[in-house]
């Protein structure tokens, strides 16, 4: 039975870096995928936000997006307007119900998003936000599988004790498309950084092929198994 797959990322590269190679493979299945990323990118990097000042950086991000999650084959993308960096300044109500509206209208029976326990507070927020949209509510829509992916440069580089660690108890087999995974992420120029960097393209190749080893496979991605419900 194909299913309907919904990955919900803080900002521009992250559904990339957190689930690319799985993404890429659920089309490859046959199934319908669907992106949004619900932050924008580059406005944190200023002492204040100005979407304004950084109007042509966030439009060619955008077009990053859309060219990265093409070479996945991902049905669908969404960008959302979140302030970059600051969703802790927001009523997490409010992110909360738009979180709902999307997982109402998409329907989806796989979720993937962020690990609590990442640096970034875009995910932490996000992560939470997932988690009280997607409660089993009797005549709601019920999302029936929820992973939390690792993300390069902010999950591992939480300190320990500071937040629940990364631990993962699952992994998706992508040896057939890690190389699909990598040439998306070069689509995101400005994001990605030079080695040995933790979010460069070899850093992300290493780290394919480590989660691969570990279940002896030539690469996978990791995840954090939320919920799995079994009809």
């Amino acid at each position: 039975m194909k299913r309907t797959i919904l990955v919900i990322a803080a900002h521009p590269d992250d559904e990339v870096l957190g689930c690319g190679g799985t993404l890429a493979k659920h089309v490859l299945n046959g199934d319908a995928v669907h992106s949004i990323i619900l932050a924008e990118g580059i406005t944190s990097r200023d002492k204040t936000r100005n979407r304004d000042i950084n109007s042509e950086k966030l439009s060619d991000l955008a077009k990053a997006a859309q060219k990265a999650n093409d070479i996945l084959g991902v049905h669908s993308l969404q960008l959302y307007k979140f302030p970059d960096n600051r969703m802790d300044s927001l009523d997490r109500l409010d992110v909360i119900k738009v979180v709902e509206e999307i997982v109402s209208k998409v329907q989806p029976d796989v979720i993937y998003t962020h690990h609590v326990g990442d640096v970034n507070i875009d995910h932490r927020r996000i992560h939470e936000a997932v988690i009280t949209a997607c409660r089993p509510i009797p005549g709601n829509h019920l999302v029936e599988e929820i992973l939390f992916f690792e993300t390069a440069s902010s999950t591992e580089w939480m300190t320990p004790g500071s937040a629940p660690p990364f631990n993962p108890n699952w992994y998706n087999d992508i040896t057939e498309t890690l190389s699909l995974k990598l040439r998306s992420l070069e689509s995101y120029k400005s994001e990605m950084r030079e080695w040995p960097h933790a979010r460069s393209i070899n850093s992300l190749e290493h780290l394919s092929r480590w989660r691969g080893a570990s279940i002896g496979v030539e690469a996978a991605e990791a995840f954090i198994l939320g919920r799995k419900i079994i009809k």
